[in-house]
């Protein structure tokens, strides 16, 4: 059984937008049906006067109220295909925004579908892949600006979504998207090649297996893929650090243990490792925790999937430390934290063993590399 929990855009790029389409005229009302018969997970919302228009399963507001239902739906969506004036737009939105990679897709379209704008989150939030899509759908021209994109060039931020990597630190990528468009030497810290097969070709990025081979080579930008938390050797130029997440928490508990708790438990253990909380990819433990209002707090928080294995399942892993008489009475494992963090690991190996505090048992795993 998994339980599963939204991670938001950083972490991945979802499969399907769950996109607001709003219209506020009658030829935006038209267009706006077109568009959401053909975007799945879409919704239109369209002016109580054009309701004919929008067709059957839209959604009606008051003229007057268009504010109000961007803001309603601001951090309930992935992104909003906007059917008016771009100036309009900028007014509704601006005192909405916050952050490049919390902020929605927003996509601004003139009613007579002859361009698709991205206005906002472009790269993280998707709106570039969102206005493609209105041009495929209504044969309106993306009007896409990012420089990456108008260069051809690979972004960052895209190329880590794409690779399932979690950006350390967002505001990092302006200064190496930067470096790139400028054709500047970048190195590449990534011993597991999880990135450079997306970047091989590119004469200006290099690829090293350890900070102090990318320290001489010259590079005015570093790319660091890891995850591990440790401090990094002052490099001579921006450095970005990018998560795999590959690394698993096992976790038992007693019953009623708060999420702070365990949360306290869990990253003290990972600062000890010099593991990054942002490269936890899955909490795993056995079925009879699987409704633990603490773990199930921490999990969501973490923006992770916790994952939960049946009692026979954990009894046939192999693991290091012996079996737990307490553990089996309770619950009818001989342990929870090591076999559940290997099973969800899927073939990895342990990088902590066993660890217990008076309420929490945790081992973490490393998922295999490709």
């Amino acid at each position: 059984m998994t339980i599963t929990f939204p991670t938001g855009i950083v972490n991945g790029t979802p499969p399907e937008m769950a996109t607001a389409i709003i219209a506020i005229t009658a030829r935006g009302a038209r267009l706006g049906k077109v568009l959401t018969e053909s975007l799945p997970g879409s919704a239109l919302h369209v002016s109580n006067r054009y309701v004919e228009q929008g067709g059957e399963g839209c959604q009606t507001f008051h003229s007057t109220d268009l504010r109000s239902l961007i803001t309603s739906l601001w951090h309930g969506v992935d992104g909003f295909i906007l059917i008016m004036a771009t100036g309009i737009v900028v007014r509704m939105i601006a005192p909405l925004l916050h952050s490049k990679e919390r902020d929605p897709a927003v996509v601004v379209m003139d009613e007579a579908g002859t361009f698709a704008i991205p206005l906002l989150s472009g790269h993280l939030g998707g709106a570039n892949r969102l206005a493609r899509q209105c041009g495929e759908i209504t044969g309106a021209l993306p009007v896409i600006t990012t420089a990456t994109d108008t260069n051809n060039l690979p972004s960052f931020d895209m190329l880590a979504q794409e690779s399932g990597l979690v950006i350390d630190d967002i505001g990092q990528i302006k200064h190496l998207n930067r470096l790139l468009l400028d054709h500047h030497p970048i190195a590449l810290i990534d011993p597991d090649n999880l990135l450079f097969k997306q970047l091989h070709g590119h004469d200006t990025i290099s690829r090293h297996d350890t900070c102090a081979e990318a320290r001489v080579s010259g590079a005015r930008g570093f790319i660091l893929v890891t995850n591990r938390q440790e401090t990094i050797p002052e490099l001579p130029g921006e450095v970005l650090i990018l998560r795999p997440a590959n690394l698993v928490l096992g976790i038992g508990c007693n019953r009623g243990t708060p999420a702070r708790e365990i949360e306290e438990f869990v990253t003290g253990h990972l600062r000890e490792q010099s593991l990054s909380l942002k490269s936890v990819c899955s909490i795993a433990t056995i079925t009879a925790k699987g409704d633990e209002p603490g773990l199930l707090e921490f999990a969501q928080q973490c923006g992770v999937p916790l994952r939960c294995f049946t009692s026979e399942q954990l009894n046939r892993v192999v693991c290091p430390s012996p079996p737990s008489p307490y553990v089996l009475t309770a619950v009818g494992a001989t342990g929870v934290a090591e076999p559940a963090a290997l099973l969800a690991s899927e073939g990895g190996y342990l990088l902590l063993c066993k660890v217990k505090s008076a309420n929490v048992t945790l081992a973490i795993a490393q998922c295999p590399g490709e």
